[in-house]
């Protein structure tokens, strides 16, 4: 994976009218990588993408985009779909869509010969003379998608891009997503949606109350966050197998009673899994026994939760 960074925000603070929008903020986002920005509403995200997309300017830090100072001319190679979308809902599709490539620095030849491409692959010529106003929500997104990759920006910054889709819809967005990254784009990639974030990024930064209180490499911040949690497949009792854990386990949860038993423990007191196995093996039968990792949407919680505690205790 390359490691140069295609763009780098270095403390970086913004204020709007004595409110802290964001906060002494550093993130470095790897070229040809997805990028996951994280964070309760209200956290700075749209800030920061705002400021990327030099809507506004910071107050105080600096912004590069592939080692240069960030300035007007990089506008051309971002491209960015914003949450809240902003086609003219009395204008034609196409024509539309035209303008708007025209915008960043296409012929009106290419626009059109881009457009037809993309209109064709997502089987939506039909809707090349109707109003916006016309169209589904999903259907205007997918037209606003497209004009926002069609320039090939090497920074694309998709703000909540599944909202609106059906799940049919959503899997061709995420396998497009996924061929930008394979040709080389960079993807900043805000959402709610944890199950998306483990699904397609490759580094997250969590941002919560102005600041970055969470970044890396999701693998790594999986393995960060582990907790010595086991989930136990078994054959006997749940009464032999709490008493079987002796100093090693702790009971977390169970499941129903019945052949096929299950129970999650974790590991206490220093104890190893050759330990606690060693114990659990002389009262039941084990089937499986397989490491929790928690999910990003625990991590998520766990580390805002964790934050708002510490700040409220400081």
């Amino acid at each position: 994976m390359n490691t140069q960074s295609i763009f780098e925000a270095r403390h970086v603070s913004k204020q709007y009218a004595g409110h802290v929008a964001l906060s002494d903020v550093s993130i470095t986002v790897p070229e040809g990588t997805i990028f996951g920005l994280l964070g309760p509403n209200g956290a700075g995200k749209t800030s920061l993408i705002r400021i990327i997309n030099q809507i506004t300017a910071p107050d105080e830090g600096d912004l590069l985009f592939a080692g240069q100072r960030l300035s007007q001319e990089h506008l051309q190679q971002i491209g960015y779909l914003p949450e809240e979308r902003g086609l003219y809902k009395k204008m034609k599709v196409g024509e539309q869509a035209l303008y708007l490539c025209q915008l960043k620095g296409l012929s009106k030849k290419d626009a059109m010969q881009k457009l037809k491409y993309w209109f064709e692959k997502f089987e939506i010529q039909s809707w090349w003379g109707k109003k916006v106003e016309e169209l589904s929500k999903g259907m205007a997104q997918k037209v606003q998608f497209i004009v926002t990759v069609l320039h090939e920006p090497r920074l694309l910054i998709l703000d909540e891009p599944f909202s609106g889709f059906d799940p049919i819809n959503t899997n061709l967005i995420k396998s497009e997503i996924l061929e930008l990254k394979k040709k080389g784009t960079t993807i900043i990639f805000s959402t709610h949606n944890m199950g998306s974030v483990e699904e397609l990024c490759d580094h997250i930064a969590l941002i919560n109350h102005s600041r970055v209180i969470l970044d890396g490499q999701v693998g790594e911040i999986r393995n960060r966050f582990r907790s010595d949690t086991y989930k136990i497949d078994f054959k006997g009792s749940m009464m032999q197998l709490g008493a079987s854990l002796g100093t090693y386990g702790e009971l977390l949860s169970h499941g129903p009673e019945g052949d096929h038993m299950d129970a999650t423990v974790k590991l206490v007191n220093g104890a190893t899994t050759n330990q606690l196995l060693g114990n659990i093996m002389r009262s039941v039968e084990i089937r499986g026994f397989n490491e929790v990792i928690p999910s990003m949407n625990d991590i998520f919680i766990q580390a805002v939760e964790r934050y708002n505690k510490e700040q409220k205790a400081a």
